[in-house]
């Protein structure tokens, strides 16, 4: 009778543990889903009671899972636009979007008979997209690259085809080097490309479509491009300085930020075509979202979950930025994230950090 009393304590013990996990549903960006995944694996071991699911399914999804409350919080390379804030408020109330890390978009490409870096300026990039140069021997594209023998290979230009982060940061970029690009695309999560090219699913899709078509190329974050081992270009910055993407050249983009968030009182800011000399300028930070009052989830042990997620994710997780090709924030960043993150409540009620 003991043994069976013990077995049934037991049971009743493990039946209690299952019925206190904290499940999560999140989505968004492809761009910083390296890291994601590793900071969910990492904060599960230290949580066991907290199960996160991050689906990388595009900035433009995540921002909709917020809005339609299937996902509990979002990621996305671009800040939410003023149409997307209203609705927003519509559905649950002010939104808190803090940066989690900061990264670079890269120029990719597939040219098997060219050894080493390209250099390309961004007035290049954008008449590559706009269908003005056709092949790799363009004289635009040799004379930033002097000494090379450049195929007569034909471009192909590779694109996002969701709703992206990675899409508003490139063509935010593009529309500072090419009035002409600006006026026939612009910029967008969602532009309206060119006829020609080919399109790719998330950074993965974009990236397998540079790897299948020789004389590609497309822009994805800097962590595909050096696991799946293809070549990136060289991007002329606003110093005129060739500039390879690194945790470094992003950290140097970034350098500006601070006093920017502080002028225009968000932490939303851009960190493309920057000043300096080691700039990369396709730099970008992405960002976490969730509901400012997070008392619509019902359940506050999930609520304080979320908030815990982005306080280690914005602290301890900083320091697997380096290793995976991202830019950690810096401690000023750190800061005004902190200060962010205190604003989030549950039905009103503060929800202090647990690991502040």
């Amino acid at each position: 009778m003991l043994k069976l009393f013990s077995a049934m304590a037991g049971m009743l013990a493990v039946a209690a543990v299952a019925s206190a996990d904290v499940e999560i549903q999140a989505g968004g960006a492809t761009f910083p889903n390296p890291i994601y995944q590793q900071w969910i694996k990492d904060f599960g071991a230290a949580h066991g009671d907290v199960k996160i699911a991050y689906a990388a399914k595009g900035s433009g999804a995540g921002i909709s899972g917020l809005l339609d409350k299937t996902f509990d919080f979002a990621g996305s390379d671009a800040p939410m636009s003023a149409e997307e804030l209203a609705k927003a408020s519509a559905a649950g109330g002010d939104v808190v979007e803090v940066p989690s890390v900061a990264g670079a978009v890269v120029l990719a490409y597939d040219l098997p008979s060219v050894n080493g870096q390209l250099n390309l300026s961004g007035s290049v990039i954008a008449d590559m997209y706009l269908g003005k140069i056709k092949s790799w021997d363009d004289p635009a594209i040799k004379a930033l690259n002097p000494g090379v023998t450049l195929p007569s290979t034909p471009l192909t230009t590779v694109h996002r085809s969701d709703g992206s982060g990675t899409n508003f940061v490139f063509t935010s970029f593009l529309c500072t080097q090419s009035d002409d690009f600006q006026t026939k695309v612009n910029f967008g999560k969602t532009v309206n490309w060119p006829e020609g090219g080919q399109a790719g699913q998330g950074n993965q899709g974009v990236t397998q479509a540079i790897q299948k078509t020789e004389g590609a190329i497309g822009y994805i974050e800097l962590n595909y491009a050096l696991q799946n081992h293809i070549a990136f270009a060289l991007v002329q910055n606003n110093a005129g300085k060739f500039v390879q993407a690194s945790p470094d050249s992003v950290s140097a983009a970034g350098d500006g930020a601070l006093k920017d968030m502080d002028a225009q009182k968000t932490l939303a800011v851009g960190l493309w075509d920057r000043d300096g000399d080691n700039a990369y300028p396709i730099s970008s930070f992405t960002y976490l979202i969730c509901y400012k009052d997070l008392g619509y989830l019902k359940d506050k042990a999930k609520a304080q979950a979320i908030v815990d997620y982005f306080w280690y994710a914005s602290h301890d997780g900083q320091k697997e930025a380096p290793d995976l090709s991202y830019a950690p924030l810096s401690s000023g960043v750190q800061s005004r994230v902190e200060q962010a993150l205190k604003t989030i409540v549950y039905d009103g009620q503060p929800l202090p950090p647990s690991g502040q």
